[in-house]
């Protein structure tokens, strides 16, 4: 993987915002069309993760569970269309880690989702969680 790709994926808890953002394409579970949206991601334990909505469960995440394989597009500063997997984050222990981490990371000062602050991290449990993987 390009270096400069590598680390647009790999952000820091100084990253901004707009380096945060991403599109990405999924297949439609019904149509089996291609399906664009955009959304942030998140590092924590040193991996990718999406992350977003509970109920009814996003249609990005219900895509993915039904069809892994999907597109990454980095968009901001690197562009890069990057094929990639989901994998849904289920068991309960590695979902508080990954989300402890994200909720801490999204708590700085800088407040890097523009939410507002404090963010809870009882407020996340609920989410829909998926590990991004990069083949290669």
């Amino acid at each position: 993987m390009d270096e400069d790709i590598r680390k647009a994926i790999e952000i820091t808890p100084a990253a901004t915002t707009r380096q945060r953002i991403i599109d990405i394409t999924t297949t439609g579970r019904r149509t089996g069309l291609p399906r664009r949206i955009e959304i942030f991601f998140y590092r924590a334990l040193g991996r990718t993760f999406l992350c977003s909505g509970t109920m009814p469960p996003p249609s990005w995440y219900v895509n993915l569970v039904a069809q892994p394989r999907f597109t990454f597009h980095l968009k901001h500063g690197v562009r890069a269309d990057l094929p990639a997997t989901a994998r849904p984050v289920t068991d309960p222990q590695e979902r508080l880690a990954v989300l402890t981490e994200i909720v801490a990371d999204l708590n700085q000062p800088h407040n890097p989702g523009t939410l507002p602050q404090p963010i809870r991290l009882e407020d996340w449990l609920d989410c829909r969680l998926a590990e991004v993987s990069f083949p290669g």
